[in-house]
């Protein structure tokens, strides 16, 4: 299969907000990337961790706020790229009053993810 409909997307759920898986390896077998989109809530921050196996890039939409990246905070707004290599401690935390809304995308189609709270 090369092509999925909404129905078929995934959505996490969790007290900072929310995942939705639009590509990966489970979603269309074969892929070597995954793409989502993160709904981070007002005021909340998603938990300190990395990624063992891939490399994220992500696309603030909307909101605004900060990551952490190991140790050096950079701010983002609507259209704010940032690379996040390989094996690299970040944190996302929204300082806006709505919900902000990432695009993001990692270069396997397995992404792992360890939490380190």
């Amino acid at each position: 299969m090369l092509h999925i409909q909404d129905d078929d997307q995934s959505i996490q759920s969790f007290d900072w907000g929310t995942l939705q898986w639009l590509c990966n390896g489970a979603i269309l077998p074969g892929t070597t990337q995954t793409l989502g989109i993160c709904h981070l809530f007002a005021g909340k921050r998603n938990p300190l961790h990395y990624h063992p196996n891939c490399e994220e890039i992500l696309y603030v939409q909307q909101g605004s706020g900060k990551h952490l990246l190991d140790d050096q905070w950079v701010h983002v707004r609507p259209g704010s790229v940032v690379r996040i290599p390989l094996g690299m401690k970040h944190q996302l935390i929204n300082e806006g009053t709505d919900t902000m809304v990432t695009i993001i995308v990692f270069s396997s189609g397995d992404r792992q993810t360890v939490f380190l709270e």
